[in-house]
């Protein structure tokens, strides 16, 4: 087993400085050198740098990877790409074939728990005293900590279920001891680190902290982490604080659907939860682990495309499924859903595209790398600026009205959520039942990475994707990866 799947490298990239363009976040940054743990955190410029890796650690599990495997897994796209090895742990998870030693958990287990022992190891320092920190910074960083190890832990549970519940920095030596805890210690942890935070957040940041965890973002979570543990006895307690979040002024609904996922638009009115992306860096192949751009939106373009709008070079990764884009195309959404690549590159003589493995001609709007956002500095690839918007208000409205309806509590005010959702795009009320608000879910969300969740957590997984293999009692959770199971305490997930 690797001695640093619990515990990060002794040196990482440090020294960081914060640009003050509101176009920015404070997580657009330059890399100045590396430091070793043991000596670090003397300062308060030291802990700053520590929290901001924490931080780093959240953005990047967002990008391409997380987003393009979760996409792969639901019944919204199929894998794509070059052929059915390219970005196996995708396609093995799009087939329903993965096995403790090909699939995407490796690659989630290592980012989180790399996330846990920063975040770990930042409350460690601050808590054991840091000169010349002041008394509002240490109680902010605190917070903050501990929002970010809780939104590991919450990734960790809910794709892994059984999992080490770590809350202190530990020594290599210590990893082969591990046990797995009981789930809802883990979610008892994670709910505890949500609400010791809660207080200490402000309710909005300056421009030049875009991206830095608000009150709101944090609310919205604990919200989240309720409704994901699916006891119906606290139905009302999660509607409570999504209620909090959408009735704030800090948050309204984009006037434009189309807006919400425009580089133009970072940080708009819907976003409660947003990591940033950019071409801060002006990454290049030299440079791959420290960029900043959403690799996501370079794998999902067509390749070798010759037409208008879109970028040439994509690698065709994440096509829509046909019978997904037959649902949706008479929604008002389509269009900023779906695009069809087939049809415009037919559209006049000179235009084609390459097609991927899987290919189907429908590509993810969303995401999709257009010409006027390729970057003129470093590798275009590596710095498309779109960036996450891991919750958005449309989502808690959505799950505000979910949770009412499940706790049988002010059914009016679900269906005045639901009809929110859907007046925005023009679309006129229905009935908030349970299937209308999911089948909103799917529709609203497409292609943002929640579809496979919403499945596995509403048990629907089963028979919705039972095309593409899963197996129910089996599919819900990933396997733990295998090197993690070899020489180890750890007990293998059921099925695998």
């Amino acid at each position: 087993m690797k001695k640093n799947k619990f515990i990060t490298i002794c040196t990482i990239l440090v020294g960081l400085q914060i640009f003050s363009s509101c176009e920015k976040s404070f997580l657009e940054v330059e890399p100045k050198g590396i430091f070793i743990e043991s000596n670090y955190y003397q300062t308060p410029e030291e802990a700053f740098s520590g929290l901001v890796s924490a931080y780093s650690q959240m953005v990047n599990e967002a990008s391409g990877p997380k987003l393009g495997a979760l996409n792969s897994a639901a019944d919204e796209c199929y894998t794509g790409g070059g052929g059915p090895t390219d970005f196996e742990s995708w396609q093995v998870w799009n087939t329903y074939t993965l096995n403790p030693a090909v699939g995407p958990q490796a690659g989630f287990w290592n980012a989180d728990y790399a996330g846990v022992y920063r975040a770990n190891l930042i409350l460690q320092k601050i808590s054991g005293g840091i000169p010349g920190l002041s008394d509002e910074l240490k109680i902010r960083y605190i917070a903050e900590a501990k929002f970010l190890r809780s939104y590991f832990y919450f990734e960790l549970v809910r794709l892994f279920n059984n999992i080490p519940l770590i809350t202190l920095p530990i020594e290599t030596t210590e990893i082969y001891n591990i046990t797995q805890a009981n789930p809802a210690e883990v979610w008892s942890q994670i709910e505890k680190d949500l609400t010791e935070a809660i207080p200490d957040l402000p309710e909005t940041v300056p421009a030049e902290e875009n991206g830095r965890i608000t009150k709101g973002a944090a609310i919205a979570q604990l919200g989240k982490v309720i409704l994901f543990q699916n006891n119906e006895n606290r139905m009302a307690e999660a509607a409570g604080y999504f209620e909090q979040v959408n009735n704030s002024p800090n948050y309204h609904l984009m006037g434009n659907y189309a807006d919400i996922f425009s580089p133009d638009h970072k940080f708009n009115s819907e976003a409660v939860l947003e990591l940033a992306h950019s071409a801060a860096f002006n990454a290049d192949w030299s440079s791959f682990g420290l960029m900043a751009g959403n690799l996501l939106v370079q794998m999902c373009g067509p390749q070798s495309y010759t037409g208008p709008d879109y970028w040439s070079g994509g690698w065709a990764f994440n096509p829509i499924i046909p019978e997904f884009v037959a649902s949706v195309r008479n929604d008002p959404r389509y269009k900023y859903i779906v695009a069809n690549i087939d049809s415009i590159v037919n559209a006049e003589p000179g235009r084609s595209y390459l097609p991927g493995y899987m290919n189907t001609g429908y590509f993810m709007q969303k995401w999709l790398p257009l010409q006027k956002y390729v970057s003129q500095v470093g590798t275009v690839e590596l710095n498309f600026p779109h960036d996450v918007i891991e919750i958005r208000l449309a989502d808690t409205y959505l799950m505000e009205a979910e949770a009412l309806v499940r706790s049988g509590t002010n059914i009016n005010k679900a269906q005045s959520r639901l009809d929110a959702v859907r007046a925005r795009v023009g679309l006129s009320s229905v009935p908030a039942t349970l299937d209308n608000i999911y089948e909103e879910r799917r529709l609203e969300l497409a292609t943002e990475g929640h579809r496979w969740f919403d499945l596995v957590r509403t048990g629907r997984a089963p028979l919705v994707l039972a095309f593409k293999g899963f197996v129910a009692n089996k599919h819900e959770i990933l396997p733990i990866p295998l090197n993690d199971t070899r020489n180890t305490k750890m007990v293998q997930n059921p099925g695998y």
